[in-house]
């Protein structure tokens, strides 16, 4: 989607990266939103950046932009305007506190910054940092398939959405995306003995939903599938292509217990 650049009445300021590293750390919200395409912002970006490519703008921007106020720094790899064409953009749409990276990624390195490859970075982070704070116990593709083999009593839970799972999914996997863990385990694993292995496509939402259930209080065996689906593969076993297995749908009938729980963990952490 192209999207219309409005006009507007003044440039927005410019700022330097010392300036800009100020901001994220002190404590006040702030948007930063990378003008470049996904790829181009898939090689090298600020850590919190969100890719808001030019291309999408009209649709990108409304949705990670409820609030015309919040404080916004637009930034790209130092080339051809992008950064201000985006704050134009913004400014446009009644954005009201909006500036641009003066030289963008190159002057962020220049001063002595660092830039991140990949995408969803900060929470590939998050997840790492719960994995090692929570201690979240998991098994390789190998031992999932000797449990499989074996018989064992289990339940594997796909915590990713549909479009996903029916790409490419673990055999004898259900999808329940993660945030319908907590809320349906009772129904999908109602025996305390049963081991629940979580899965995605890698780590993170695998280690999420993990923990999620073990900060819930399920009584099973709680384990994520290092490295997903991707791993599976990578250890020479097969996925499956173009299952749709999904929970049952409507509200569970373990309901109460999953309010409790939620409850529960919303009185210990406040």
């Amino acid at each position: 989607m192209n999207a219309t650049m409005p006009e507007t009445a003044h440039q927005p300021r410019r700022i330097d990266a010392p300036t800009l590293k100020g901001w994220i750390g002190d404590g006040q919200e702030l948007a930063i939103l990378d003008a470049r395409e996904d790829g181009e912002f898939g090689k090298s970006h600020l850590f919190w950046a969100n890719p808001c490519a030019l291309s999408r703008v009209g649709l990108r921007a409304r949705a990670i932009l409820p609030r015309r106020s919040v404080r916004i720094c637009c930034v790209d790899g130092g080339e051809g305007g992008l950064a201000e064409k985006l704050a134009a953009y913004l400014q446009g749409i009644g954005c009201t506190d909006v500036s641009v990276l003066a030289g963008g990624t190159p002057a962020w390195a220049a001063a002595g910054y660092v830039l991140f490859s990949g995408v969803n970075v900060p929470s590939k982070a998050f997840g790492e940092w719960v994995e090692h704070q929570y201690h979240t116990p998991s098994v390789d593709p190998a031992e999932l398939q000797a449990m499989a083999a074996a018989g064992e009593d289990m339940v594997i839970l796909d915590s990713r959405p549909m479009d996903e799972f029916r790409r490419m999914s673990i055999p004898g996997a259900i999808d329940v995306p993660g945030g319908e863990l907590v809320y349906r385990i009772g129904e999908l694993a109602p025996r305390p003995e049963t081991t629940i292995v979580v899965n995605c496509a890698g780590r993170t939402r695998s280690i999420m939903g993990a923990e999620s259930l073990r900060s819930a209080g399920v009584p099973n065996r709680v384990v994520a599938l290092r490295n997903g689906t991707m791993g599976w593969e990578l250890a020479g076993f097969t996925c499956d292509r173009g299952r749709e297995a999904s929970y049952p749908r409507g509200t569970p009938e373990s309901l109460p217990t999953a309010l409790a729980r939620a409850t529960a963990f919303a009185g210990k952490w406040g």
